[in-house]
Order: structure tokens, then C-alpha cells, then sequence
């Protein structure tokens, strides 16, 4: 394929970030150095205090439109950016994930030979701070309705290795900004009721970094209520509802056995430990710690 501007469709990257220049500059050169010849990359930032900004301006001159201000959130953000988008294809890349060499044009050729699809997927990992795989998600060769409805059980696939057609936004977008954490899987939803249609592609097109400020690693559980809460609210309560049962009986166990747990003579010897772990300044370690160990 030659490479022109009059082949490869346009297409619009958003990135939403808030208090991550500890990570923006990967994500950053990750997606200039796809080398795509005709990308629209715009940053919204949420006004953050740390380093962002003073990255930001180091690649200002290749971004078509950067802002920092206050803002109510990812979902926020990434409207923010989309209704600025003039792309052909859409997508947005957190600022803690990057894509992989070719990721773009891969994207892009999906669509050029399936002109009916509304959203491409491919193949994606999740690395720890080492980079070390955590997780490999395949996407299903098949991904419509009841698919997506098993999101919590092999149905998922990780939002950085995706893409939309403008068409598949205006249809089902913008993003839902009272859903903080499944707002991906809500608009897969969304995109799927009204038709979209998926094509999943067998490459690995992105990573996503796994690190203690990390949405989706500080709030797994939450993740987990907020998928199915999602899911649910589409009509895919019977996909959810075992998982849920699930989880309200652990919790119950734990009720039930909250004094055997309290008394063990091991908790007792390492409660001094625990809730100077807890007094330390480290809020990552400290968050996971129940109230009743601190006391």
C-alpha cells in the first residue's frame, strides 16, 4: 500500500489524562511513532498539578489540539476531545497505555477491507511496572450482543486495541460520564444494540500498563460492580447474575466469620506490622487494609 494522505483515512486519537507524567511521554511517542500519515492526536488533560503539562508542550508541535483544565473525569474528557475529532476513525488512548508498531495502519486497513464495519479489535496485553505480562486478551472471532453480555466471562477485550468509524459515534457515542470506570464496555453495548458490526483482527495492537494508580487495578472490585451494574442495564442481567451471587456469598462468609478472623492468633501477631504499614504515607497499601486491622 502507498502510503498518502489520499489513502489512509484520518484518524482522530484522543488521549484523556489527569496527573500521569510519570507515563504521558510513552504513550506519547507510542502513538508519533506510528509514523501514520494522516493522524489528528489531541490531549485533553484535567488540569494536573504534576509534570503532564511540561510533557505535553515537549510534543506540542505534533498534536493538532492540546488543552489543560478542569474537567469531571475520563468520560468527561474524552467527549471533550471527540467533539473536537474530525477523523474518519475514532479512538482514544489512555495516557498509561501505548500502541504497538502498526497499530494505526492496522486499523485503518481493517476498515478499507471491511467497508460495512462500524468498530475494529484486535489483540492486546496488560504489563505490570516491569513489564511483565499479567494478561493476554483475544478478542472472540465473533463479537456482537451476547458476547459482550459475557464481558466478565471471556467476552472482554482491552480498549486501547480498538477503533471506530465516526458513523459508529454518532450512533451510539458520546461516552456515558455517570459510568466512571465500565464507560468502554458501555458504549460496546451501546455500539452492538444499534447494530454496529465488530471485526476482530489477530494482532497485537496495544498495551496497557498495570500500576497501583491505575483505574481499573486501584478499583478492581469495583471494576467488577460497575461491568455488571453496565450489564445489567442493557438486559444482560442473566449473564451477570451467578458472578454476583458469588461475590454477595464471600462477602457473607466474611461476615459470619468476621470474630474467628479478628482472634486468629497470626492476625494478632502481625497487627503492630500492619498498621504501621497502615500510618505510612504509601496510600496504595494503606487503601487495602481493612479498618479493623488499623485499629
Amino acid at each position: 500500500m502507498t502510503q498518502n494522505t489520499e489513502y489512509w483515512p484520518k484518524i482522530s486519537v484522543i488521549t484523556p489524562s489527569f496527573n500521569q507524567g510519570g507515563f504521558i511521554e510513552k504513550t506519547i511517542t507510542s502513538v508519533l511513532s506510528q509514523s501514520y500519515p494522516n493522524l489528528e492526536f489531541i490531549i485533553v488533560d484535567g488540569g494536573s498539578s504534576d509534570n503532564t503539562v511540561e510533557v505535553i508542550k515537549k510534543y506540542e508541535n505534533s498534536l493538532h489540539y492540546w488543552v489543560s483544565e478542569p474537567d469531571r473525569g475520563q468520560s468527561h474528557a474524552i467527549n471533550k476531545g471527540m467533539a473536537i475529532a474530525t477523523g474518519e476513525i475514532l479512538t482514544w488512548l489512555n495516557s498509561d497505555d501505548i500502541y504497538l508498531p502498526g497499530a494505526l495502519h492496522r486499523f485503518a486497513s481493517a476498515f478499507q477491507e471491511n467497508p460495512d464495519i462500524g468498530i475494529v479489535v484486535g489483540e492486546g496485553r496488560i504489563v505490570d511496572l516491569q513489564g511483565k505480562e499479567i494478561y493476554y486478551a483475544r478478542p472472540n472471532a465473533e463479537i456482537n450482543l451476547t458476547s459482550l453480555y459475557g464481558w466478565l466471562n471471556d467476552g472482554d477485550f482491552l480498549q486501547p486495541s480498538s477503533a471506530f468509524s465516526r458513523t459508529a459515534w454518532y450512533q451510539s457515542g458520546p461516552i456515558d460520564e455517570s459510568v466512571h470506570i465500565a464507560l468502554d464496555v458501555d458504549l460496546w453495548l451501546r455500539m452492538a444494540k444499534n447494530g454496529v458490526i465488530f471485526k476482530s483482527v489477530n494482532e497485537l495492537l496495544s498495551e496497557a500498563l498495570s500500576h497501583p494508580n491505575a483505574k481499573t487495578t486501584a478499583f478492581e472490585k469495583l471494576m467488577f460492580l460497575d461491568c455488571s451494574m453496565v450489564i445489567i442495564q442493557h438486559g444482560g442481567r442473566k449473564y451477570v447474575e451467578k458472578q454476583l451471587i458469588d461475590l454477595v456469598n464471600k462477602y457473607s462468609w466474611y461476615d459470619k466469620n468476621y470474630q474467628i478472623i479478628v482472634n486468629n492468633p497470626i492476625i494478632k501477631i502481625l497487627r503492630p506490622i500492619i498498621k504501621r504499614i497502615a500510618r505510612n504515607e504509601d496510600q496504595y497499601w494503606s487503601e487495602f487494609i481493612p479498618p479493623w486491622l488499623k485499629k
